[in-house]
């Protein structure tokens, strides 16, 4: 099988042509290209610095949820978002040992005094937290 190469004089009467007439974008040039972990993509500045302000989710889920008296009371099982991307309510375990026998309720976050570092529930106790109806993930 023969290989046909074409000379760079060709090659390059060919883009100019091609340029000509419009059927070849101009090059990109290096700064163009965004390289990965230097662009910020799908987050402006200003939202990046909110991001480093805020909490990790992951550092969340399965903290300890306290009482004003800073008594445990529950530990948050996951959080919950609404539609619009807000942070709505936190599931929290009561009661039980190694997810046995405990006691699932949602608590919507504007509850909370706090989320992070600590999650302060003011005015809770585990008694209450029972009383409430158990809340059951959805099916699917």
């Amino acid at each position: 099988m023969k290989t046909h190469l074409i000379s760079a004089a060709r090659l390059s009467t060919l883009v100019l042509a091609l340029s000509a007439a419009g059927l070849v974008a101009s090059a990109a040039t290096a700064q163009d290209v965004p390289i990965a972990g230097k662009a910020t993509l799908g987050v402006t500045v200003t939202e990046a610095q909110l991001v480093a302000t805020g909490w990790r989710a992951s550092k969340m889920i399965h903290s300890d949820v306290y009482n004003d008296k800073n008594e445990k009371i529950g530990r948050v099982d996951d959080l919950i978002v609404a539609p619009d991307g807000s942070l709505s309510a936190a599931i929290i375990d009561v009661g039980g040992f190694l997810g046995m026998a405990t006691h699932r309720v949602a608590i919507p976050v504007q509850h909370f005094k706090q989320m992070a570092p600590k999650a302060i529930l003011p005015g809770a106790s585990k008694e209450a937290l029972k009383k409430l109806p158990e809340f059951e993930y959805a099916k699917g």
